[in-house]
């Protein structure tokens, strides 16, 4: 387990024409996203590797009147201190950090937030981003405080999710599969 990832990723940002130019051709920056929804908290979103979904993602938006023109900006991002959800040290963080939220709005008798949604995968991630800015709060603060004991706050957060239908297929191994292995 380790926060800092040692490598850089490529990463697409589906956005407006408009936002492109500001920020590929007059030096602009992008504004991060701040919505109590957001699946990974608070910041700038972009697809790993997937200039495709960014381009779909944009031109999804386009349809629902978000954006005039769809188009995609790329980036070579260093992930700093990440928090990676595709690491079980980082999921186990979040479970934990999820039940002392619970137990913070149960006592306040305050509802806790839920993931709501027209579809299965409720797009709307209150929960979700509530955990998740709780513990950079907190990691903010013990670093304020002189108590990170050597853990960085996070600089991002990766995830993955799967979207659409399930994939069915069935693998059938060669008889042969392990003798190369013997």
């Amino acid at each position: 387990m380790y926060s800092r990832l040692p490598s850089l990723v490529i990463g697409f940002h589906g956005c407006d024409l408009s936002t492109f130019r500001e920020v590929v051709c007059g030096g602009g920056t992008l504004n991060p996203s701040v919505n109590d929804y957001d699946w990974l908290g608070s910041g700038i979103y972009f697809w790993e590797q997937n200039y495709e979904r960014a381009l779909q993602w944009a031109k999804e938006q386009a349809t629902r009147g978000r954006i005039k023109t769809p188009a995609v900006i790329g980036a070579i991002i260093d992930l700093g201190y990440c928090l990676n959800l595709t690491d079980s040290h980082y999921i186990g963080l979040l479970k934990n950090e999820y039940k002392i939220l619970k137990e913070e709005f149960e006592f306040l008798e305050i509802e806790t937030p839920r993931n709501l949604g027209k579809i299965d995968d409720h797009l709307l991630r209150k929960l979700d981003c509530a955990v998740i800015e709780r513990l950079h709060d907190r990691m903010e603060r013990r670093r304020r405080e002189g108590r990170a004991e050597g853990v960085e706050p996070f600089d991002s957060a990766r995830g993955l999710f799967s979207e659409g239908e399930n994939l069915s297929w069935r693998w059938h191994p060669r008889e042969d599969a392990c003798a190369d292995l013997r």
